[in-house]
């Protein structure tokens, strides 16, 4: 019940082509609908055809593309570089009826033993730029890592104190991350989506339907392509730095980076919506913790030591493991405190 060493990084989103998205949860995630059994082999011919033999992937293994190192292949693979290569691909996949998941930095999802049907596109793009005097456009592919130290260098502020989130900014923007007390979409401006009739639109934050772990491409079949967000200008980009880096030193201290894990397993109980008995605190991981589950292990999962609202990976962990530990912890923290844990991780293909 104890556990040995690696580290971890989130997000994610699929969908059935033409159908909506399930089963949600944050830095950047839902899995891939279950349906009739779709042969992919002509999209990849297509896919093949317009990119390159190289670029497409056929039964790919994706433990090794998730912060957890678990999780079975994908039937069909492909790297999209640019948001308009999301876009062609996502077409082609729906023209061929194949269902589409996309993957983000791997992180805070739980791939299926079994693997994940149909079309996995990995987003792989990496632009930023300026968009105004204060607001910049990234691309859903960047990672949140590599937009901080992008405006940290060039002295914008405001998301300084993410230094360190896993995931990139379309798994952020699709759970509406959570950091400090603070959501993403308090920084977004707005955000440029692919709808499931292949138009795209760019649709302001009031219209994004955010919310604690939460937004409307979560249930809505769109995707997003880029955000765009508000900046503070004309910051000392070395105060920036000592603030990311104390976000870093916070992380490292309270976090178990050195094993493999999907971040938060639960989200935290929210007022309005949950009850918590009296004098406990409204924190996912206290109530795992006072329910006596850290260390608690399922197979090659174990409920960190240092973080009980992570789960770890602590060698040759399955998918399979991950369920049945959460479904304990679900289960005892029910028992014990009344509260019913939801789910942050997003579990993704065939469970």
């Amino acid at each position: 019940m104890v556990e040995p060493a690696r580290a971890s990084a989130s997000e994610v989103s699929s969908m059935r082509p033409g159908a909506e998205p399930n089963d949600a949860g944050p830095n950047d995630a839902e899995p891939t609908g279950v349906g009739a059994p779709v042969s992919v082999d002509r999209l990849v011919d297509v896919l093949r055809e317009t990119f390159g033999a190289g670029r497409v992937g056929v039964d790919v293994r994706l433990a090794p593309l998730t912060s957890f190192d678990i999780g079975g292949p994908a039937d069909c693979l492909f790297d999209a570089r640019t948001a308009d290569e999301v876009a062609a691909v996502v077409r082609l996949a729906r023209e061929t009826r194949v269902p589409v998941t996309l993957l983000g930095g791997g992180t805070n999802v739980l791939v299926a033993d079994r693997g994940i049907r149909g079309l996995v596109v990995r987003l792989r793009q990496a632009r930023v730029d300026m968009a105004g005097a204060d607001v910049v456009c990234a691309e859903a592919g960047v990672s949140i890592n590599g937009l901080v130290r992008w405006l940290v260098t060039r002295g914008l502020g405001g998301l300084e104190a993410w230094a360190g989130t896993p995931g990139t900014v379309g798994g952020a923007i699709y759970g509406n991350a959570h950091y400090g007390g603070h959501l993403i979409s308090e920084w977004v401006v707005s955000a440029t989506l692919l709808s499931p009739d292949g138009s795209i639109v760019e649709v302001p934050a009031a219209q994004m339907a955010f919310g604690y772990d939460c937004s409307r491409l979560q249930t809505s079949a769109e995707i997003l392509l880029r955000a765009t967000l508000r900046v503070i200008p004309d910051c000392d980009p070395a105060h920036l730095r000592v603030v990311a880096r104390h976000s870093l030193m916070h992380r490292k201290r309270t976090q178990p980076l050195h094993l493999p894990s999907a971040g938060c397993a639960f989200q935290n109980p929210v007022s309005g919506r949950d009850e918590v008995p009296a004098g406990m605190p409204w924190s996912a991981g206290a109530l795992i913790e006072r329910a006596g589950l850290k260390g608690r292990w399922v197979g090659g999962a174990a409920v960190s030591m240092v973080h009980a609202n992570f789960i770890v990976n602590r060698g040759g962990a399955t998918a399979a493991d991950v369920r049945s530990l959460m479904e304990l912890c679900r289960r005892d923290v029910l028992a014990q405190f009344g509260v019913t844990l939801r789910d942050e991780i997003v579990c993704l293909g065939e469970f």
